[in-house]
């Protein structure tokens, strides 16, 4: 990019800025309370993670990260939270939609991360388990992964694959 703006051509940098991050959607759940506050608490946690893009405008993009932490304790939930943690992402300068789809698909997920992670891991001890810290995501390798599982599927005539 430095040699962009040595020559001249700032107009043509690329820049991501963020407009907005706020939480979309939060719950919590603890079906089996207060029983399951009176036994040895050694869950089996099971966390699940989507991503989602929504194009607000050319430039604008909203970028939703999900995250669904079940906490099973034997045969009972102990709880389930979900968080849906959104930000609102300007693009600009990406001609390529390669690049424009790596920086939505891997980049902005992994700046959503952190603000996920602490929501999550607060509302587990405001339930009152112990705290629950969320294990780092490479969101850069779920991205590749994901591309090629797309590119690796047969797609008929008519029809997209997304």
């Amino acid at each position: 990019m430095a040699d962009e703006t040595e020559n001249g051509d700032a107009g043509n940098q690329r820049q991501v800025a963020l407009q907005k991050i706020y939480i979309r959607d939060a719950s919590i759940e603890v079906p089996d309370g207060p029983r399951v506050f009176t036994e040895d608490y050694n869950p089996e946690v099971n966390v699940d993670l989507n991503t989602q893009i929504q194009s607000l405008s050319e430039e604008t993009h909203q970028v939703v990260v999900t995250v669904t932490v079940t906490a099973k304790q034997t045969d009972r939930t102990a709880y389930i939270v979900e968080v849906q943690q959104a930000g609102v992402f300007q693009l600009d300068g990406f001609s390529d939609d390669e690049e424009r789809s790596h920086v939505l698909g891997a980049y902005c997920p992994s700046v959503l991360f952190p603000y996920l992670r602490e929501a999550i891991g607060d509302m587990v001890q405001r339930a009152g388990f112990p705290h629950f810290l969320l294990q780092p995501v490479n969101f850069d390798m779920l991205y590749a992964q994901h591309r090629e599982n797309d590119s690796n599927q047969p797609t008929e005539v008519g029809s997209a694959t997304h």
